[in-house]
Order: structure tokens, then sequence, then C-alpha cells
């Protein structure tokens, strides 16, 4: 059992069947913090929407987050484009049991730097002008994660680890990196105008702690490709985790 200040995940993506929810489920059990941060689609609408799809590995994520939340962990959810129906119900200060929910959140760290909590959807121009551009997107993505499972029965076969197509291509994708780039230059202008040390976000699901423009901007990653999180350790490290393919976590950068 490891214990931390505070744990980030996002893009969980309950309702999918490229969700990891066991993976999640494990991480939470042998991780506990006193603030746990869930940064937006941590359920798909979207994908709910066009067919039903959840077995008991979802529930039991739910279940693990509630029972952390009765246990004395501070549960903030920041709401994301995949769970968006849950921003009509914010006039009436929306909680889920002892879960608090918004779109964004302000963070105080151990050593009294504010950071900007937001999934990130807000600053992504397709998302925000061009709905039927993302849903779209949306579509051709769940293929391409369909598509790693198939590749990965076949690596398995030959005893290799396990490799994502999805993330190959989106990582030599011009359009793709020209995207990330964008999104990630938006958010930490939009930090430093809200007088911030630095964003810890998802969304585009690609993990990452990195400086711009003078702050840093952590993306906490997804737990349908990567399985990722971010943690402040109670020495005020900041932590980049990713499952290695020994399926322990690992650290992948710190600040």
């Amino acid at each position: 059992m490891t214990k931390y200040k505070s744990i980030w995940i996002s893009d969980v993506h309950l309702g999918t069947k490229s969700c990891k929810a066991d993976l999640l489920c494990t991480f939470l059990k042998n991780n506990h913090s006193e603030n746990l941060f869930i940064v937006g689609d941590f359920i798909d609408g979207w994908k709910l929407q066009r067919g039903w799809n959840w077995p008991q590995e979802h529930s039991n994520v739910v279940r693990r987050i509630l029972t952390n939340a009765k246990r004395g962990t501070k549960v903030s959810y920041a709401i994301g484009n995949h769970d968006e129906f849950l921003r009509s119900w914010l006039n009436e200060n929306l909680r889920f049991g002892n879960i608090v929910i918004d779109n964004h959140f302000d963070y105080v760290d151990l050593k009294g730097r504010k950071w900007l909590v937001t999934h990130g959807d807000q600053f992504d121009q397709v998302v925000r002008n061009w709905k039927i551009i993302s849903f779209a997107g949306d579509v051709a993505y769940n293929m391409l994660l369909s598509c790693n499972g198939i590749v990965n029965v076949f690596r398995r076969k030959f005893g290799l680890g396990y490799w994502s197509l999805s993330k190959h291509i989106k990582s030599k994708t011009k359009q793709a990196i020209d995207f990330i780039y964008k999104f990630e230059e938006n958010l930490a202008e939009h930090a430093k105008r809200q007088n911030c040390h630095g964003v810890i976000c998802g969304h585009i699901h690609t993990p990452v702690i990195k400086t711009i423009d003078g702050i840093t901007y952590i993306n906490d990653g997804d737990w349908v490709e990567t399985c990722s999180a971010v943690v402040e350790t109670m020495d005020g490290e900041f932590q980049l985790l990713i499952l290695g393919a020994d399926g322990k976590m690992k650290i992948e950068s710190t600040y």
C-alpha cells in the first residue's frame, strides 16, 4: 500500500470495451491518497448512447472510489466532454455522495503552488466548434482501439508485450502532433492568465510532464491505452506513473 498526498486519473471511459477497469481498480486498491482527482471522461456517455456496455469490472471501479471517499479521501470530479451530461446540473451544487463535481478545480500543492485541474476539452477547438466532426473522430478512434486488441492477440502468440497501434498512429501523424501541441499551448497560456504555477489535465490521452513558456503542463493520460496516473508524494514531488509490461506501475517522469 502506497500513500500519496494526491492522485490524478482521467479518461477512464467506463462504458466502453477498451476501458482497463480491472487494472484501474487494482491501482486504486493499492494506492491511497488524501485527495483523488478524476479529471474528466470517467464515464463515456457518448458510447453508452450508442449501446449499453457495463460489465461488473466497471461497477467495481465506481465502488472502489466511493469506498475511498467514505474512508476520508477527498474526491473531486472535473467534467469532460464524454461525461458532459453532468454540466447541465452544475448550478445545483452537484455532488455524488462525498464526491464534488465541477468543470475545474484549483489545487495548492505541498509547496504552496497553485495548479489548475481541468479535463481540457473546453480548450479543444474541434470539440467546441465542430461537434459532428468530434463524434466522427471518436468513432474512428474506437475502431483503432478495437484493432489494438486484434494486433495484441497475435503479439501474445509470439511472446511479445502489449503494443498500441492507436498510440503509434497518433504519435506519427502530423495532424495529431500539431493538434496535441496546440492543445498543450492553449492550456498553458490559460493557466498563466489564472496566475497558476501549472495545469493538470487529460483529454488527449498523452501522458507527459513538461514546461511550456514557464508553466508546468501535466497530462495524466488515460485508462484505455496507456494506463497512467499522476501523483504528488508526501514529499511534494509530482510523479507520472505508467503501467509497465510486467503489470507494475513505473515512474515515467518526475517534477
